[in-house]
């Protein structure tokens, strides 16, 4: 990464975590979430054929009036840990660029998830609502 780019952690009431990436960024951090949570492999390939499949995906969400796609899970994939993507938006910016908000599971902490992204050379923030 060129410098060092901010990045901010948005913490709802529930404690779920929402991370807004480019598509190239995202592809960055769920390869870093892999290697951090390899439990969670199914969750970071279904985001990365949601990615994959961008135009796809962002026409469907349009057509059904839906901000978030919610990734499928079982209650079992809460207990054994394995879930660790709630959901995640796909949108396209005013200048154009494709970009996706991952929504982090409320049992990975903001502190955790703010050293992987520092790892990766960003400068984070956590803001709180």
């Amino acid at each position: 990464m060129a410098g060092r780019r901010n990045i901010v952690i948005e913490v709802d009431l529930a404690k779920y975590k929402y991370v807004d990436v480019s598509i190239e960024e995202a592809y960055t951090l769920l390869e870093a979430l892999r290697s951090r949570f390899p439990k969670a492999e199914a969750d970071i390939l279904e985001v990365k054929r949601y990615i994959d499949n961008f135009d796809e995906f962002y026409s469907y969400m349009k057509k059904k009036f839906k901000d978030y796609i919610p990734l499928p899970h079982r209650p079992e994939d809460y207990i054994r840990g394995s879930a660790l993507i709630d959901k995640v938006k796909l949108y396209i910016s005013a200048n154009g660029e494709k970009r996706a908000v991952l929504v982090i599971d409320r049992r990975v902490s903001a502190e955790s998830l703010k050293e992987l992204l520092e790892s990766l050379g960003y400068t984070v923030d956590i803001k709180t609502s």
